[in-house]
């Protein structure tokens, strides 16, 4: 394959994002006590994330993440499939299909580029054919997660740096490369690529690409 398609997903693919998951694992908790507790801990929490992830991607992936600490890894891997199952397989926007089938009929190897944890978004991966992924790891040490991320931390830029290293190592033209994403924090990925689109875009990602007469898509 000469040249690739990078996708972000939350918003750009599936119409979920990483508190969707977050809640789903805090809902299957072992014991109702418990799950009622992680449950509410989640919804108090969604205020702060949004005012986190406004103000910086990497402090919201400090404040976020970290309330995965304690949690099982073998746990976190089972429930995987069912957080597929019922909450991103019914999530995935129409016009996703679509735009991967005509992808693939370029010849474009297609590319999962996502702050999503690696294990959450496995199935719907291989739901969708796509030809690899790269995505958040959480460390584990003695099977409970710590709480943090395994570098490199996948956000803004270092989604970027990360396509554009991935090239060269596939001797991969970038100019002939596509990008996908709905946020402008995603402005990083999408200019490292000569074909950029705004999917589903926010409101400063709509501007920008009409002032950069980029295509504009909607998937839902």
């Amino acid at each position: 394959m000469s040249a690739a398609a990078f996708y972000d997903l939350d918003g750009t693919l599936v119409r979920t994002n990483l508190v969707h998951a977050l809640g789903f694992f805090a809902r299957n908790q072992q014991g109702l006590l418990p799950s009622l507790k992680k449950t509410l801990q989640t919804a108090v929490s969604v205020p702060m994330f949004l005012a986190a992830d406004a103000y910086s991607r990497k402090v919201f992936n400090e404040i976020f993440f970290r309330r995965y600490k304690g949690e099982s890894e073998d746990r976190l891997r089972y429930l995987a499939a069912e957080l597929f199952e019922d909450v991103l397989k019914p999530a995935i926007f129409p016009g996703a299909y679509q735009l991967i089938s005509k992808s693939k009929s370029l010849g474009l190897k297609q590319v999962l580029v996502t702050g999503a944890l690696d294990f959450c978004v496995a199935p719907l991966v291989e739901h969708l054919g796509m030809d690899l992924c790269v995505a958040n790891r959480l460390e584990f040490v003695g099977g409970l997660a710590t709480g943090r991320l395994l570098p490199p931390v996948l956000a803004a830029a270092t989604k970027a740096s990360w396509i554009r290293t991935y090239c060269e190592a596939q001797q991969i033209s970038l100019n002939d490369c596509f990008s996908y994403s709905d946020s402008m924090s995603d402005l990083p990925m999408l200019s490292v690529v000569g074909h950029p689109t705004a999917v589903n875009p926010d409101m400063r990602l709509r501007a920008t690409a009409t002032r950069h007469d980029w295509p504009i898509l909607d998937l839902r």
